[in-house]
């Protein structure tokens, strides 16, 4: 019997990525699995260019409905972050079709936004891990060789460690959360564990955006919070005083939700997997 090798859309919902960037995820991936490399199809979108953005809104909402809903892929995978992805979420979840909920959706950072409305709709493979766009990163290679053996093989060592200990878990970028919160793309987290992670925020900016996020009447429902990495942090003048486990200790104490520690996620290329909730079956 022949075993379908796996085809996997790459769409660029925010900012647009080199075309070069694009041979280099496949080169990789051919390294990895030689004659079982998987059909890594970059939708030219990926390389359009409209001032902040991977060409107009439309563009990118109409290359994401041509992956989701062509039921040849096997899983969506979000080129890079940057911005953009807010802007055409709700265009993206009402031209969804059933071919659509089969697929796996990766991404991360301003992903979220698309991560949390797919999820919301009651989506089964939603899942944070890295881009095509890491492997510009310090030993960016290892970050999407753990993306591409989650969505090929779908490898439990890719995990981050607490997945499936805790109960159902989601990931999200600090601040894009805080920003959806109040909006319609914004999930019933309720009883999931839920870790955090950020880049190049000023700690009074974390507390903030923490303030904002433990405040929420749904949040407050989740089981507990966990804290990934929280890089690049800028000096403040004077020193904030407090440290990011003091942040999140604070803030989950004023809000009754448990603090759980720490999460092995962050805007680096030791970013691990997290798939959401309670259809992720582990």
């Amino acid at each position: 019997m022949t075993v379908r090798k796996k085809k996997i859309g790459v769409a660029a919902p925010a900012g647009r990525i080199d075309p070069a960037l694009a041979g280099r995820v496949q080169a990789l991936a051919v390294s990895l699995y030689g004659d079982d490399t998987p059909d890594i199809v970059f939708h030219p979108q990926c390389f359009l260019s409209d001032g902040h953005f991977a060409g107009e809104d439309a563009a990118r909402a109409k290359a994401f409905l041509e992956i989701a809903n062509d039921e040849s892929f096997d899983a969506l995978w979000f080129a890079r972050g940057g911005y953009g992805s807010n802007r055409i979420a709700e265009t993206v979840l009402a031209g969804l079709k059933p071919a659509a909920r089969a697929k796996t959706y990766m991404g991360y950072s301003d992903g979220g936004f698309l991560l949390a409305g797919l999820y919301k709709a009651g989506f089964q493979n939603i899942v944070h891990g890295p881009i095509p766009a890491d492997l510009n990163r310090e030993s960016g290679a290892e970050a999407v060789t753990r993306a591409l053996r989650y969505l090929v093989d779908g490898a439990a060592d890719t995990f981050e460690p607490s997945v499936g200990k805790d109960g159902p878990a989601v990931a999200f970028n600090l601040k894009i959360l805080s920003s959806l919160i109040g909006t319609p793309l914004q999930p019933d987290l309720s009883g999931h564990v839920l870790m955090l992670e950020d880049v190049s925020e000023y700690l009074y900016a974390i507390d903030r955006a923490m303030f904002h996020i433990t405040s929420n009447p749904d949040i407050r429902k989740v089981k507990a919070i966990r804290m990934g990495r929280f890089s690049d942090v800028p000096d403040n003048d004077p020193p904030f005083g407090q440290h990011i486990e003091d942040i999140a200790r604070h803030w989950c104490a004023r809000a009754g939700i448990a603090y759980l520690g720490r999460a092995d996620i962050g805007h680096d290329a030791d970013n691990k997997i997290v798939p959401f909730g309670r259809f992720a079956g582990v």
